[in-house]
C-alpha cells in the first residue's frame, strides 16, 4: 500500500499529510527533508526492507498510541511539554517494538538494553511507551506530575518502572550513557545503550565532551538519537545558536551518522539495525522531525515546547488520533482478510 506510506510532498496521497498535519508541519518538513531513504553521509543510500508491511503498520499503530496516552496525561495534567513529546512518538514506537530489548520481567536484566531520554521533559511520551509494553499499568499514566505520583514531569529512575536514568538537566545524558556503554562492554555484556539528545540540548559543551570520549573508547554500542526538530523554548535553533549540520558535526568526531526522517518508522528501524551492525564506531542517527507532529492544537501553535493543555482545545487533535488508529486497524484487518 504504497499510498499509505508516509510522504514529505504536499502533493502526496497519503492522509497524513491531507489531514493530520496542518499546512506549517508539511512546509517544514518538505524544507528539512531534501532526499529519500535513509542517507549516509558518504551518499550512500540503504535499501529498506527488512521491516514487512504488516509490521510496519503496527509499528504506526503504536506511535499514534504512544501520542494518544502522552495527549490525555498533558490534558489531565493541564499543562506540559507537548512538542518535544510528540517529536518523538515514532521513534519510541520502533525502539520498544523489539529494537530496544528489556521487557517488564527483565526490567532489571543487567544484560537488558538501556534508553537514556536526556531530553528528560519529554517523559510523559515514554511513560506512554512504557505502560502500553506493561512496565505499568495504564491507569497510572494518570498521576502525571500530582502529588505521590511515581511520573514526575522529567524521567526519574528511583520512581518510575523502566526508567534507566534520571534526567532532565540537559546536557548530561550522553555522558551517562558513554559511562554505560563503556561498563556494559568492561563487563561482557553485549547490551545497546540508546540515548534521545534534543537539538536545542546539543548547544551544552558536555554533549561534546562525550562525543569525544564515546570515540576515543569506540563505543559501537552506543546509539544516539537527536532529534532535530529546529526549535527550543525560547525559539528556533537557527535563530538562537544554530548547531545544524549535525551529521558533519558527529562525523568529525569519529561517529558513524545516518539521517532519517524522523516519523517515517520504517527508516528509524532500518537505521537502528544498521546501526547495531558497527564494530568501531558510535552511531548518531539524526531525525529530522516536526516538533508538536501529530498534534493539530501543538502545530497551529506559535511555540509549543510547552503549552496550557485545556480538554476542550485538545479534543480534536486527539479525535484526529483516534482516526489514525483506526485506519491502521482497518489496514491490519484488510490484509488478514486477504491472507485468510
Amino acid at each position: 500500500r504504497e499510498g499509505e506510506r508516509l510522504k514529505f510532498c504536499p502533493e502526496s496521497p497519503c492522509f497524513w499529510d491531507k489531514r493530520f498535519l496542518c499546512r506549517r508541519a508539511v512546509a517544514c518538513r518538505t524544507e528539512n527533508q531534501k532526499s529519500q531513504g535513509i542517507r549516509f553521509c558518504n551518499g550512500k543510500v540503504m535499501t529498506m526492507s527488512d521491516l514487512s508491511p504488516v509490521k510496519e503498520v503496527q509499528i504506526r499503530r503504536f506511535a499514534h498510541q504512544i501520542r494518544l496516552e502522552t495527549l490525555r496525561e498533558l490534558v489531565g495534567l493541564g499543562f506540559g511539554h507537548v512538542g518535544g513529546c510528540m517529536s518523538i512518538c515514532e521513534l519510541l514506537a520502533v525502539l520498544y517494538s523489539g529494537q530496544l530489548h528489556a521487557s517488564p520481567a527483565e526490567k532489571d536484566d543487567p544484560n537488558r538494553d538501556r534508553l537514556i531520554c536526556s531530553k528528560g521533559h519529554a517523559g510523559p511520551a515514554v511513560y506512554a511507551a512504557l505502560a502500553l509494553r506493561g512496565f505499568m499499568p495504564l491507569e497510572m499514566l494518570s498521576t502525571l506530575n500530582k502529588p505521590g505520583t511515581r511520573l514526575p514531569s522529567h524521567c526519574d529512575r528511583n520512581l518510575t518502572p523502566g526508567i534507566d536514568m534520571t534526567t532532565g538537566s540537559l546536557g548530561q545524558g550522553l555522558s551517562v550513557g558513554v559511562g554505560a556503554a563503556l561498563g556494559c562492554r568492561l563487563d561482557g555484556r553485549e547490551s545497546s545503550l540508546y540515548v534521545i539528545v534534543g537539538d536545542g540540548e546539543a548547544q551544552e559543551g558536555q554533549i561534546w565532551e562525550a562525543a569525544m570520549a564515546a570515540s576515543q573508547f569506540r563505543l559501537s554500542n552506543l546509539i544516539v538519537f537527536i532529534d532535530h526538530n529546529g526549535y527550543q523554548i525560547n525559539g528556533p535553533i537557527s535563530q538562537i545558536n544554530d548547531i545544524s549540520n549535525f551529521a558533519q558535526r558527529f562525523e568529525s568526531f569519529g561517529w558513524n551518522t545516518i539521517e532519517v526522517d524522523g516519523h517515517d518508522v520504517r527508516q528509524l528501524h532500518e537505521a537502528i539495525s544498521e546501526a547495531k551492525r558497527s564494530e568501531e564506531k558510535p552511531t548518531a542517527i539524526i531525525m529530522r522531525t516536526v516538533i508538536g507532529y501529530g498534534c493539530k492544537y501543538a502545530l497551529e501553535s506559535a511555540r509549543c515546547h510547552s503549552l496550557n493543555m485545556p480538554a476542550d482545545k485538545l479534543a480534536e487533535s486527539i479525535a484526529l488520533v483516534e482516526e489514525e488508529i483506526a485506519r491502521c486497524d482497518e489496514i491490519l484487518r484488510e490484509g488478514a482478510e486477504e491472507n485468510a
